[in-house]
């Protein structure tokens, strides 16, 4: 059994990343207890929670309890997956329902019995102790350091855009669509969409209407040295005439929200619309597109419209003169 400490900004868009990432994988989610998530799968899932964007960690689940004295009852009955020192870490969930001030040090002098040594300050291995509505145990095995994709925003970028969706957030939406292979993005703008999905070695195409737009992609592409890609100066309503007889795995995509300059000086919910038929036109059957809007749009109506189906769509509240909706539609 493993366990993935989803973050709490947006949990069920969170959720719902650990979901796909895991059918690509054939596991599965098989509980959950606030932000932690109870995972089966085999070695198939590593790879592809590796890609995770709105994560914390991953690790193997040990011991769960409905109290730390049966926590620890456990603990000392169980042959820890524990490699040189180790050191005991504990998390407490909003929802936790348990004592656990003194529980790292009770935690640890059961496992230390069985012969590991301590390291507080470098250890080899990390036992995770969560708190929620029940009590768990477990050795970490991947941290989602947030200093990777801060160093990707916007402003570390080489070809600078301020506007732009949080790495952590690009990585999901690429995630969300199940891409194995290849990706779409037809308002690319700075290519941070595309940067988090060649870092997960896909494919990227992208597409914007603006020539500063396709260099400047392809600058911040190359800077996080993604070679694999194919960048288009165009109309993302017209994307069939750009890619003749292609047809997509997935798209993922963060189109302009509103000012005349950014949508070119088109009218925004036409130019949404024509985008999103353009965007069925050239996505496979069963493929998946994943899509932010402005809350002011109604992108489920518009892309139930063209023929997409619903999978399923997250609220976020940017700052008081922005809140979206993201959007996840299939192909049928």
């Amino acid at each position: 059994m493993l366990y993935v400490e989803i973050l709490g900004n947006i949990p069920e868009m969170a959720r719902d990343e650990v979901k796909a990432m895991l059918e690509l994988g054939e596991g599965r989610i098989t509980g959950q207890d606030y932000l932690l998530l109870k995972v089966e799968g085999g070695e198939k899932v590593f790879p592809h929670l590796d890609r995770l964007g709105l994560a914390h960690e991953y690790g193997l689940l040990v011991v769960e309890a409905d109290s730390v004295g049966e926590l620890l009852k456990r603990t000392g009955k169980i042959d820890w997956p524990i490699e040189g020192t180790f050191k005991v870490d504990t998390e407490t969930m909003t929802n936790c329902k348990h004592e656990i001030l003194d529980l790292p040090r009770k935690l640890g002098s059961v496992i230390h019995a069985q012969g590991f040594k301590v390291d507080l300050s470098k250890p080899d291995t990390l036992v995770r102790a969560y708190c929620g509505e029940r009590l768990y145990a477990g050795v970490r095995l991947h941290f989602f350091d947030p200093k990777d994709f801060e160093g990707r925003k916007a402003h570390h970028r080489p070809f600078f855009r301020p506007i732009s969706l949080h790495p952590r957030f690009s990585r999901a939406l690429v995630n969300l669509t199940k891409a194995r292979k290849e990706i779409l993005d037809p308002f690319m703008g700075a290519g941070g969409i595309l940067m988090e999905a060649g870092l997960l070695g896909l494919k990227v195409y992208g597409v914007d209407i603006k020539p500063e737009m396709v260099e400047g992609a392809e600058m911040n592409l190359r800077h996080y040295g993604i070679r694999d890609y194919v960048l288009k100066l165009g109309d993302a309503t017209r994307l069939e005439e750009l890619f003749p007889r292609k047809k997509f795995e997935a798209i993922a995509t963060d189109p302009p929200y509103g000012t005349s300059a950014t949508l070119a000086g088109r009218r925004r919910d036409e130019l949404y619309r024509k985008a999103l038929e353009s965007m069925h036109r050239v996505l496979k059957h069963g493929g998946r597109l994943a899509i932010a809007f402005p809350a002011d749009f109604d992108g489920e109506a518009e892309g139930e419209a063209v023929g997409f189906r619903l999978v399923n769509k997250y609220y976020q509240r940017v700052h008081k003169s922005l809140d979206r909706w993201f959007y996840v539609f299939e192909r049928v």
